[in-house]
């Protein structure tokens, strides 16, 4: 066979995706995916929606269209991050094919090879995935309870010269922990100190189980040419649509728009189109509803029922929102070379010190809670139950 690209080839697979295949079989229960309930999906409206799309614009529908995304569908996405207390305009957003596609161009567009990248530690896998294409490197920077450090940002930034910061500010994936409102601020001040990137990906806000809202730390005027964030309609609406955005500066805007032709040329017309019909029809606020009660009702049955399963002496951070509990299991406990017995057992989880981008802990675990109804998080604990006690 004629050589491939060396660095893409030596990169490797998602750990993750493996260990979720292996949940494919319907006698497993997979607490390992970070997919929402798929009966929350309202599977009638999208499809009126499609139908009224096909019916009245037909043609435009299956047309090519423009690689910045549908005139509708980016107003409609700069509304609601108004709505949610990001200031935004139509022309500030780029519609992308799911969030992961909107990592991969920031990655491809920002960064040089062995540009810096400082990250929480742990974070989200894909997004490491994403930003390594470009032959990134990572450097951690402190958390703890409220996540990223302000004086170890900083300290990190005179230190290693970085050119982008990644941040999952608010229900962080592994972890589940948000950053609160003084420490935005506190983030804030130093990031509009230094000529670096913020990398603000926020998929997991709408899933809060409280009436309070979190202002995402690209608000901050300070930072509107030096801020890309990221949101997508996966967690809320489908993550079959591929509906993601990058809300950036114009001038970088055109750079991402010009990278995403060279790959994809645009994302589905139907598809945009079809999310903007929903979102006129129907009101998300409403919608989100009954999916939070329904979600914190599952987190509360998986907290709950982890105290008879993890061993004495485990901590587990109980998040606001998102999908994810984090646990930590006492020293000597190894998640990875348990996970071969928990999927005999019929049970997934996904090991924590794959989230890490220095110095793992193999005594962490990653569970979803959003995917399974109460009845089958408490069979899949007590399955998970023959491994840990």
């Amino acid at each position: 066979m004629p050589p491939i690209n060396a660095h893409v080839s030596s990169l490797g697979g998602s750990p993750i995706r493996a260990l979720l295949a292996l949940a494919q079989d319907p006698n497993v229960i997979s607490f390992g995916g970070g997919a929402p309930a798929s009966e929350s999906f309202d599977v009638d409206g999208i499809g009126k929606s499609y139908q009224r799309v096909l019916e009245e614009h037909g043609a435009r529908a299956l047309q090519y269209s423009s690689t910045e995304g549908e005139p509708e569908l980016r107003e409609a996405i700069a509304a609601r991050m108004t709505h949610n207390g990001l200031h935004s305009e139509a022309d500030d957003v780029l519609i992308t094919s799911g969030s992961q596609q909107g990592l991969g161009l920031v990655g491809q567009v920002i960064l040089d090879p062995d540009s810096i990248v400082l990250t929480e530690n742990p974070t989200f896998v894909s997004a490491l995935q994403a930003f390594a294409l470009s032959r990134a490197q990572f450097r951690p920077v402190d958390t703890d309870s409220g996540g990223l450090v302000p004086e170890a940002l900083e300290a990190a930034i005179l230190q290693y010269q970085p050119r982008a910061i990644y941040l999952i500010p608010t229900f962080q994936n592994p972890t589940g922990v948000t950053m609160p409102e003084s420490r935005r601020r506190e983030v804030a001040d130093i990031l509009a100190r230094y000529n670096i990137w913020l990398i603000e990906d926020d998929p997991y806000s709408e899933l809060r189980y409280d009436e309070w809202t979190m202002t995402p730390i690209s608000a901050d005027p300070r930072l509107r040419q030096k801020s890309l964030y990221l949101g997508t309609l996966s967690k809320v609406l489908a993550p079959g649509l591929r509906i993601g955005w990058i809300r950036g500066p114009q001038e970088v805007l055109d750079t991402l728009a010009t990278t995403k032709q060279g790959t994809s040329l645009q994302t589905s017309t139907i598809d945009q189109l079809a999310a903007v019909d929903w979102l006129t029809h129907n009101d998300l606020d409403a919608k989100l509803v009954p999916v939070r009660a329904e979600y914190r009702r599952r987190r509360d049955a998986m907290v709950q029922g982890l105290d008879a399963v993890l061993p004495d002496g485990y901590t587990l951070n109980t998040p606001m929102g998102g999908m994810f509990l984090w646990a930590n299991l006492p020293e000597g406990f190894d998640a990875n070379e348990s996970i071969t017995d928990a999927v005999q057992a019929g049970v997934v989880y996904i090991p924590g010190a794959q989230f890490y981008v220095a110095d793992p802990r193999p005594s962490t675990i990653r569970l979803s809670f959003v995917s399974n109804p109460v009845e089958t998080i408490a069979e899949g604990l007590e399955r998970l139950g023959t491994i840990f006690r």
